[in-house]
């Protein structure tokens, strides 16, 4: 399979990627050229692919390769629609790096957005500064983890959400919160006719009953995914491969 790279920002030289064409020479700068001709040694000759996280795919030859200028002489273009529905991972914030394994997975696995969700039993918590630099850290996540992926899109990370801000997109999604002690299984639950479905997955101490109670009353359904007890890190990655199916992505 062809190395694939992400320009995302308009070009100073070459033309922009979101409106390049057959023919057309894109060239990459900054970081994403260091890394593709330092890290993975991309060489004059090799057919790459290169997109703009926004749906648009080239296909292309690489015709200059130095640390900071990469050219690919594009020779096809495609454009790949948006999913529907769209899937939501509204992640709690965890301790360590769950959260971010978790980021990881479900952005490879094909979420559309992740939302950082300050859940109560969340030991981590954002406030001001160290919120910026959340979100900043987890778009990196995202970012790193689509193009590794050869994603055509480039799932967004929305702002930190509190439990009530959380419940008010039951009104326009169908919000799923996972929980092991629920009566109902994800795979019962009915996806049809909806814009977009919601995976909410608690912190390390899960889903307090308030929260719970709060998001339900919204329009929420607590599901279960089976008989065991997943971390903060699988649950969500877990829920998106059945949710994936169930929607026909896989």
């Amino acid at each position: 399979m062809a190395l694939h790279f992400l320009v995302d920002e308009p070009s100073v030289d070459g033309a922009d990627v979101s409106t390049a064409d057959a023919g057309d020479e894109v060239v990459i700068t900054g970081a994403e050229a260091h890394h593709a001709a330092v890290v993975r040694r991309v060489r004059i000759g090799e057919e790459v692919t290169v997109g703009d996280g926004r749906g648009v795919w080239l296909t292309g030859v690489v015709t200059a390769s130095a640390p900071k200028r990469v050219v690919v002489s594009v020779t096809s273009r495609s454009q790949q629609a948006a999913a529907s529905p769209r899937i939501v991972l509204a992640q709690a914030l965890a301790k360590g790096d769950r959260d971010e394994l978790a980021v990881q997975a479900a952005t490879e696995l094909g979420i559309d957005e992740v939302v950082p969700w300050q859940a109560a039993r969340s030991i981590s918590r954002w406030t001001g500064e160290k919120a910026v630099k959340g979100v900043g850290r987890w778009q990196s996540i995202v970012r790193e983890a689509a193009k590794q992926a050869h994603r055509a899109w480039t799932p967004t990370v929305g702002a930190v959400l509190t439990t009530r801000e959380l419940a008010a997109r039951a009104d326009r999604a169908r919000v799923l919160v996972l929980e092991p002690t629920a009566r109902t299984a994800l795979t019962a639950v009915a996806l049809d006719d909806v814009a977009e479905v919601v995976l909410v997955v608690g912190p390390e101490g899960g889903v307090c009953a308030e929260e719970i109670a709060e998001l339900t009353e919204a329009g929420a359904i607590a599901v279960r995914l089976g008989d065991t007890v997943l971390r903060t890190s699988t649950a969500g990655p877990a829920a998106l491969a059945i949710v994936n199916a169930r929607l026909g992505r896989w």
